[in-house]
């Protein structure tokens, strides 16, 4: 069964960047699509992007649109997130999850409730 651990989350400063890392153990991502969301306090989950099994990214949420990057190194097996100029609204816990989309194919599902796995959630806060 494949577990999902987020890690790189932490306190950073408006305009600062972190890069958070989805370490896939049990499967190989080459038979996963992985994406990223978020959920701030009293606020819904927020897809923010996805990666096929092959490797194709889905569309960005408009929010980050631009500033975040969604990839994957299928060598280690980890997906990765890499936010850039973050702000305060950015403020939320951050998960990876994975659904089995077959051996390298280019589907991408953006909906939540596609998703079997889901990480921990690793919290990001922007503030000065």
């Amino acid at each position: 069964q494949l577990q999902l651990v987020e890690s790189g989350g932490g306190v950073v400063q408006p305009g600062e960047s972190l890069r958070l890392s989805c370490a896939a153990d049990g499967e190989l991502l080459l038979y996963y699509a992985i994406a990223w969301f978020r959920q701030a306090p009293g606020k819904e989950r927020e897809g923010l992007s996805c990666i096929s099994s092959n490797g194709d990214i889905g569309n960005y949420s408009d929010s980050v649109n631009g500033r975040f990057t969604i990839s994957k190194n299928d060598n280690d097996n980890t997906a990765q997130l890499v936010m850039n100029n973050l702000k305060s609204e950015d403020t939320a816990v951050y998960y990876c999850a994975a659904v089995d989309t077959g051996y390298r194919t280019s589907r991408c599902p953006d909906r939540a409730s596609s998703y079997t796995f889901w990480g921990q959630g690793t919290q990001v806060t922007v503030s000065s």
